[in-house]
């Protein structure tokens, strides 16, 4: 069992910046992805970024080159750098673990971007 735990999120105007985090009950050494989703009200959940064991990293077309996706094994965390954020990137952001054969995921931190 994992748990994950998000935060970071809040309420920002266009063009400024957030970090959020996701922190794991257990050793990043046996998961292999964690990754960032997010969903508006009204839409499907759909993929923000993601990285690998090996720090391999995978983004939507929407956010590269303005999100960045870290992570620290030594404090067990996952991390979101959002840079010049628009208002179409306002949502509920949400962790994935990938553990062996099971998917975790977090609660959920909002994002609000004000035009």
């Amino acid at each position: 069992q994992v748990q994950l735990v998000e935060s970071g999120g809040g309420l920002v105007q266009a063009g400024g910046s957030l970090r959020l985090s996701c922190v794991a009950s257990r050793s990043s050494f046996s998961i292999y992805t964690m990754g960032w989703y997010r969903q508006a009200p009204g839409k499907q959940r759909e993929l923000v970024a993601a990285i690998s064991s090996d720090e391999s990293t995978t983004y939507a077309d929407s956010v590269k080159g303005r999100f960045t996706i870290s992570r620290d094994n030594a404090k067990n965390t996952v991390s979101l750098q959002m840079n010049s954020l628009k208002p179409e990137d306002s949502a509920v952001y949400y962790c994935r673990a990938v553990s062996g054969p099971y998917i975790y995921w977090g609660q959920g931190t909002q994002v609000t971007v004000s035009s």
